[in-house]
């Protein structure tokens, strides 16, 4: 079953801090006793609810040791609130968890200044879409392309089609904030300005500082913000940085190489033929390369990608674009668009050479499955034919498609009967497995034979033994790693109930879980002193459902167990990715 860690506070609960609040936005108003009872008395409603901004930075109470190595900064994206009132007196709510309203949120850890102190941590946050909110606040509707909105079930299909080739309001288009875009973020990337104006480094060492912070999603949109305030600062589009990257799909998590900082990801171009391009973006010139054009493939969603020493895997999962993409036009949003899935079509994996030109090296077929996240890939000589490679690769795997809907906020929130519907064993349809994958025998040159190649399943863990959001050691990024952590759903609440960490070698989690409290994303960073790959600490934002208040966990990576804390005053949206970058860093891991 595993070691579960049951965290215990490293104090007693504490008095709520004077805010300094900047914006007009408030709570309203609710009173506990007219509120539904939280299922298992785990209650999580707070983090799909936030209106709560945090502009001007306030120092966080910190408890226990956060490491001095720790010191840089934590940056986190993802949904605020979901609900707005409009000026008709009616409240706009959106209903997927994907379509909520992006707010970005900002750690900055401080060393001690001697032995005898502790690290400080200063926090502030802020909107990113205040144009979007106030379009929706006046016209009382959101005429955006969205994930999973749903729309007015009356709409002709006439009025459906008419709104794919109406743009967004003019008024929003060129708007820094006019565009809700926030699933990952990154610092530093290649090919741009902070400003969004494509940038073309002239090859010399970047100076040790967070010079841009962007905000990304699925979309090939990507928004600027300035990494201290975080306010909105530019648009960019993938088309900047090259010409032919003219789709309008992509994966929110790029990869890129742990050393040369260089990114990956492919551009997919949904049209009559469907058209994934993988390209490259160089840390050191700025200058974007097309590796692979494929056009053999349908298109589908997918959210990531992955990453060896010398190649680029787009792994075509069963998330397709239903009717050639032509539903994307009418329903306006992903979920409406996609097929069912269909479990006799393989999953299909494309090998792209990224050193040297030589395009799509491998294409191979596995079972189907559906898959939001990638964990790792590497090579490593072939078992059973020596003098050939291997790829293993690593990913969070599901049976079919009904997680995507389950990420409605009614199937969300503790208070909701909706979410009953997917508690305990009901709701392991929606629930992934860590999966393991082997690409045999990999070819020195362009595979030009029809012969199909098959990806071999090489273990399924547990689902409740499993994760999602995964994380490992960014050291190991392109190397064999043994441990991969992730947030868990067993079953305990309607959203998340822990932390596990997973031992792939012997393939054994230890678990930290505290009742009531819904932790986010798992960041790790490394001991630079260390010789381990767990040798570190976890960063993961926690809602204290109970307290209704939100602290910074701070796990030894080791034993998970916790080492620190810093703690705010109101509660923080669940959001969905972050990156970490130290004192000295010039960049944060693309993931």
């Amino acid at each position: 079953m595993g070691q579960v860690i049951h965290a215990e506070p490293l104090i007693e609960e504490m008095p709520l801090f004077q805010d300094s609040i900047s914006g007009n936005r408030e709570s309203p108003s609710v009173s506990k006793d007219t509120l539904p009872k939280p299922y298992n008395d785990w209650p999580n409603d707070l983090g799909f609810e936030i209106i709560h901004e945090q502009r001007v930075p306030v120092e966080l109470k910190v408890t226990g040791s956060i490491p001095a190595y720790v010191a840089g900064t934590l940056f986190r994206t993802g949904p605020g609130g979901h609900s707005i009132e409009t000026k008709q007196g009616k409240i706009w709510t959106a209903s997927h968890w994907f379509d909520g309203f992006t707010q970005v949120h900002r750690f900055h850890i401080l060393p001690p200044q001697d032995t005898k102190s502790v690290s400080r941590v200063l926090y502030n946050s802020r909107s990113s879409i205040d144009s979007v909110l106030e379009s929706i606040r006046q016209s009382g509707s959101l005429k955006n392309f969205t994930f999973g909105q749903k729309r007015d079930p009356c709409q002709s299909l006439f009025r459906k089609v008419m709104a794919f080739f109406v743009p967004a309001p003019n008024d929003l288009l060129n708007k820094p904030d006019g565009h809700n875009v926030g699933v990952t973020v990154s610092v530093n990337m290649p090919g741009f300005t902070p400003q969004g104006v494509p940038g073309k480094a002239k090859g010399e060492a970047p100076a040790p500082t967070i010079t841009s912070l962007i905000n990304k999603t699925d979309a090939t949109l990507y928004q600027m913000l300035d990494p201290e305030t975080l306010e909105p600062v530019g648009l960019a589009k993938q088309t900047d940085l090259h010409p032919e990257l003219k789709g309008q799909m992509s994966a929110t998590h790029a990869k890129s190489d742990p050393i040369t900082g260089d990114i990956y990801n492919y551009n997919l171009e949904v049209a009559r033929q469907h058209t994934y391009r993988v390209f490259t973006v160089s840390a050191s010139t700025g200058r974007t390369e097309i590796l692979a054009t494929i056009t053999s493939a349908q298109g589908a969603y997918l959210h990531s990608l992955l990453l060896t020493e010398n190649y680029v895997i787009l792994c075509v999962w069963n998330s397709y674009y239903a009717l050639g993409g032509l539903k994307l036009v009418y329903e306006r949003n992903i979920i409406d668009a996609l097929a069912e899935f269909d479990p006799s079509r393989p999953t299909r994996w494309f090998v792209v050479d990224r050193k040297h030109g030589k395009g799509v090296v491998a294409t191979y077929e596995s079972d189907p499955f559906f898959c939001f996240h990638t964990i790792n890939a590497w090579e490593e000589q072939s078992p059973t034919e020596p003098g050939t490679t291997d790829i293993i690769a690593d990913l969070v795997a599901y049976d079919d498609l009904s997680i995507i809907k389950r990420f409605y906020y009614e199937n969300l929130k503790s208070t909701s009967t909706s979410a009953l519907g997917f508690v305990g064993s009901k709701g392991d349809s929606t629930r992934g497995s860590f999966r393991r994958f082997r690409l045999p025998s990999l070819p020195q040159s362009p595979d030009t034979t029809t012969e199909t190649r098959k990806a071999m399943s090489v273990f399924t863990v547990p689902k409740y033994q499993s994760g999602e959001l995964p994380t490992l050691n960014p050291n190991f990024v392109t190397k064999r790693n043994r441990y991969v952590y992730g947030v868990t759903d067993r079953g305990s609440s309607t959203f998340v109930d822990g932390l596990v960490k997973y031992d792939l070698d012997i393939q054994e989690p230890i678990f930290w879980e505290q009742q009531g409290h819904s932790a986010g994303e798992a960041i790790f960073v490394a001991n630079p002193t260390g010789q381990d790959e767990d040798d570190g600490v976890l960063l993961s934002v926690v809602l204290d459902g109970h307290a209704g208040k939100s602290y910074l966990l701070c796990l030894d990576a080791r034993t998970m167990r916790e080492v620190g804390r810093a703690s705010l005053a109101h509660a923080v949206g669940f959001g969905f990715h972050g990156t970490h970058v130290t004192e000295n860093a010039v960049r944060g891991l693309q993931i």
